[in-house]
């Protein structure tokens, strides 16, 4: 899903692309996101959410950038 507000474009990422983006069941999706440890799910609709691209991008560049300093957000 696309929003485009602007010279902005947003993607919003479903259920599905997020797991297969990230290789996370839906349940530790949710607690790292209760733990703040995880971008916050957008509420689209009443039974309907998903996740901004660019900062589940932003979150997953950050485990690969620990891969070159160990313990660095430890």
């Amino acid at each position: 899903m696309l929003f485009n507000h602007g010279d902005i474009v947003m993607r919003i990422l479903s259920k599905r692309q997020l797991k297969e983006l990230v290789l996370y069941s839906h349940q530790h999706v949710a607690r790292l996101e209760k733990a703040g440890k995880f971008p916050k799910r957008v509420q689209l609709g009443p039974n309907r959410v998903g996740w901004v691209e660019d900062e589940v991008l932003d979150w997953l560049q950050l485990r690969l950038d620990d891969r070159e300093i160990p313990n660095r957000h430890s």
